[in-house]
């Protein structure tokens, strides 16, 4: 059986023989960083031991950070695998194999596919691939070919009438957890500046500035009154079923007076300061965008998550559209001197605070009794890269 001595002298020994060691490592606890070993048995944390000496037939993590898993409660990315190019759909099953692997790679193990409920006029498929997206998920993660555990946040656009339906069909499942709603059409939330939104799409389209401000206006007359008929019924449902809800892009303070009164409880990607101070004034969790913070702004224009994070207004941070940013934001945080924040807590902003959150209270910490979903992270020149990462004590990277 194996022992080890920690450093109050102290001998433990496993359980069971066939526990699973892993010795040598900077473990990052929710309060501070132990270097010491952690013993895994039946798929959770048995035992947290201080103490850098190696045990013969553990694992030797040579030094390296053992962080729990991330826990990613929204990533666009599986939509970003099914369309590689514009117009060219790949296989549902392959995209979802495709979007597992760049999530474990980036440390996830544990992701909520934030796929998108209703159509939009930028993507007006998605309103037909919904389904099949989760039906993928759902025999894929049955058949066990997937390494992250994959769950599903609907986020339900407010500004197409069949949305309720479409929400209505698939929140049963059991694959879905989180809801959150969401409405994109120029001069509102995350696209309140209109001259900005103006200068994208020319760019993006090669339109003159008048054309695009032509179609916004149609756009708007055509579909900015939806949202008074199907916000109601999306909250609804997700209130009847016990469901996590998101506020998505919140930009005024009447947006979060809005979901206060809908039993909204997350604030996700506020776009504006006085969005995420009201936000926390009203008791609300708030998400940040990691690429915000990695590329050092918003790509909207929005507030930057570096402003949020001086006023301590961010509680979790999500990949939304770079799996692995997550990762790289975590390390960003506790490095930053003027931000003021230390590895443990940066690192509960992409596990256990999301994890919480979407209502995983078994996961997200190395703690005694959680799952015990671990990665193995060394760093290069500043920037974090797994090694290995198990999820319930079984190696999946």
């Amino acid at each position: 059986m194996l022992r080890q001595t920690n450093a109050a002298g102290e001998i433990f020994e496993p359980a069971r023989a066939n526990a699973l060691i892993l010795s040598n490592a900077r473990v990052v606890l929710p309060t501070h960083v132990l270097h010491g070993s952690v013993v895994i048995e039946d798929g959770k944390i048995a035992e947290i031991h201080e103490g850098a000496s190696r045990v013969p037939g553990a694992l030797d993590l040579a030094g390296d950070y053992l962080l729990p898993g991330l826990v990613d409660i929204h990533t666009d990315h599986f939509e970003k695998h099914l369309y590689p190019r514009a117009h060219v759909r790949w296989d549902f099953m392959r995209a979802a194999l495709a979007h597992d692997a760049q999530i474990i790679g980036g440390g996830v193990t544990t992701v909520f596919d934030s796929l998108c409920v209703g159509a939009t006029t930028d993507n007006p498929e998605r309103a037909e691939i919904l389904g099949p997206m989760i039906a993928a998920l759902e025999q894929a993660q049955a058949s066990g070919m997937l390494r992250a555990e994959h769950l599903v946040h609907l986020r339900c656009e407010l500004t197409d009438p069949a949305t309720p339906a479409l929400t209505a069909a698939n929140i049963d499942r059991e694959i879905v957890r989180v809801i959150s709603v969401m409405e994109h059409l120029p001069g509102i939330r995350q696209s309140r500046d209109i001259a900005a939104y103006v200068a994208r799409a020319a760019k993006s389209t090669g339109e003159s500035p008048e054309r695009v401000r032509e179609k916004i206006k149609d756009l708007v007359a055509e579909k900015s009154h939806f949202a008074a008929t199907t916000r109601p019924d999306v909250i609804a449902l997700a209130t009847s079923r016990g469901l996590p809800l998101m506020s998505h892009d919140d930009t005024d303070i009447a947006h979060i007076a809005e979901g206060l009164a809908e039993g909204v409880t997350i604030s996700e990607f506020p776009c504006s300061m006085e969005a995420a101070r009201a936000a926390r004034d009203g008791g609300m969790q708030i998400v940040a965008g990691a690429p915000n913070l990695v590329r050092g702004g918003s790509q909207s224009g929005n507030i930057a998550v570096r402003d949020l994070l001086v006023e301590r207004l961010v509680d979790i941070l999500a990949s939304d559209y770079v799996p692995r940013s997550m990762l790289d934001a975590a390390f960003m945080i506790a490095a930053a001197p003027g931000l003021n924040f230390d590895l443990p807590t940066a690192i509960a902003m992409v596990t256990r605070n999301p994890a919480l959150a979407g209502g995983l209270a078994d996961r997200g910490a190395i703690e005694t009794g959680l799952k015990a979903d671990v990665i193995r992270v060394d760093l290069a020149d500043s920037h974090p890269f797994v090694k290995a990462a198990w999820r319930s004590g079984s190696r999946v990277a």
